[in-house]
């Protein structure tokens, strides 16, 4: 089987950080992926060495590669164009929607109209994407399927493994909060600054890492903002860190007895999440769905009420201060993934839809 996956974006972010995962474990089971983009936003050296990658915005080219490729099925994501080319290149075979932006304003233009073809099914990545995706459309059936991850890949690591040499550096007695992603409105950096600011009044043994941003649209207003509040000392930047590198990153913060803070707004997934429990990190996010479908509020990581500062900061004090509490989130978090979030759990879920849709039959792994 061959499928070719849809999207406008290829971005360094959750969607294709899902799609590497589930591509290579599809290989194995005999479905080739192939990828078309429209505009690299840095997230090409995620998945060049796993599939065939298409880039172009010429709408000649995207229907010819539509056309000679013979595809058992296409996947359109939050990409509304699409079912222009696909109706130009005369596609008659099936097509699956994924929905993934999680404002209903932003994903409303990719799943109103399908300009006349006709979805089979549409796949979401949460609960609360699915409500979302409801009030948009009447388009049936949805179906949700978590993102997956490649726990051999993100694991808690052993001393011995981690890389040491490589940014970012782990300062001797400090307690590191990982913040990873992009620097956009919906991630809602001024929420980080403002809680590292109080951090650094209080107290001077926290670092926190920023990871990502490079291409993000904020990143200068980051910048200027993090420059002004004078917060270089207390917060670190890393604009670029390699996707094979986040494993060691991931085991750095868990070595300082740290954790990770998200201060999103709005998420459809979140898979900084499950790769930062995958490797033994909790994470203190807001109490908001789909969030509380990932982490398990006490146990695998603590969730603060809405946006509210003063409750994130004591839900992190309440790691950094508490080893044997940290070390048993540690723990809890990893199992959590590997039995909820392993890549050979979800993808299979995905595949077995795979086979229903193309041959009208179920793969039979998961009941054998």
């Amino acid at each position: 089987m061959k499928v070719l996956v849809i999207w406008r974006l290829l971005t360094v972010g959750g969607v294709n950080a899902g799609w590497r995962n589930r591509s290579i474990y599809f290989k194995k089971h005999g479905i080739d992926t192939e990828f078309l983009y429209t505009t690299d936003h840095g997230g090409l050296h995620i998945m060049e060495d796993i599939a065939p990658v298409y880039l172009t915005k010429d709408k000649q080219e995207i229907v010819e590669i539509i056309q000679k490729n013979a595809y058992d099925a296409v996947i359109v994501v939050d990409t509304g164009a699409a079912y222009k080319w696909l109706k130009k290149a005369n596609y008659t075979g099936p097509v699956i929607v994924e929905a993934r932006t999680p404002e209903i304003i932003k994903l409303q233009p990719h799943i109103k109209f399908f300009n006349g073809v006709q979805p089979v099914s549409i796949i979401v990545p949460s609960q609360y994407q699915k409500r979302v995706v409801s009030i948009l459309t009447e388009a049936k059936p949805i179906n949700v399927i978590y993102n997956g991850i490649d726990t051999s890949f993100f694991k808690p690591l052993p001393d011995k493994d981690i890389d040491f040499n490589s940014a970012p550096f782990l300062p001797e007695n400090k307690k590191i909060i990982g913040w990873i992603g992009r620097l956009d409105k919906r991630k809602n950096w001024p929420m980080l600054l403002e809680v590292a600011k109080r951090i650094k009044r209080e107290r001077d043994d926290v670092e926190i890492w920023v990871i990502g941003g490079a291409q993000s649209v904020q990143r200068e207003e980051f910048a200027a903002k993090w420059k002004e509040e004078n917060l270089t000392d207390t917060v670190k930047w890393f604009p670029v860190i390699p996707y094979q590198q986040m494993p060691h990153v991931y085991a750095k913060i868990r070595k300082s007895g740290g954790c990770t803070l998200a201060t999103t707004r709005s998420e459809s997934f979140g898979n900084t999440f499950i790769e930062s429990m995958a490797c033994g990190v909790p994470v203190v996010a807001s109490n908001m769905m789909p969030v509380t479908e990932l982490v398990v509020n006490g146990q695998t990581g603590n969730l603060y009420r809405g946006q509210n500062i003063d409750d994130a900061v004591r839900k992190l004090y309440d790691i950094l201060d508490n080893p044997q509490l940290q070390r048993k989130m540690s723990n809890a978090a990893s199992l959590h993934v590997q039995e909820q979030f392993a890549i050979e759990v979800v993808a299979e879920q995905y595949m077995d839809l795979l086979y229903e849709i193309v041959h009208g039959e179920r793969t039979g792994v998961i009941e054998s």
